[in-house]
């Protein structure tokens, strides 16, 4: 959906890691799935608002990494595919 949207540019999936976190006073241990999606600040609000609503976690943690830098034909990929949705 985040991809067809164009939402997102790019989704990396990461099965199957282990997270040991802090929930509800105790420490809890779980296997969990990584995903990693690619979009612009612009976007950030509205990838919040439709994994949230997709995900079965009261609390998923949804966090924006800001790039130093980025090769120049990736940018241009990136934003091209997110505004073919436009």
């Amino acid at each position: 959906l985040l991809i067809e949207t164009h939402l997102v540019a790019c989704v990396q999936l990461l099965p199957e890691i282990e997270s040991i976190y802090r929930w509800q006073g105790e420490v809890a241990r779980g296997t969990e799935a990584l995903l990693l999606a690619k979009t612009t600040g612009d976007l950030f609000d509205e990838l919040v608002s439709r994994v949230t609503a997709m995900h079965s976690y009261d609390t998923p943690e949804i966090i924006a990494l800001p790039v130093k830098a980025a090769a120049e034909p990736y940018l241009k990929w990136l934003l091209g595919s997110l505004s073919e949705g436009s």
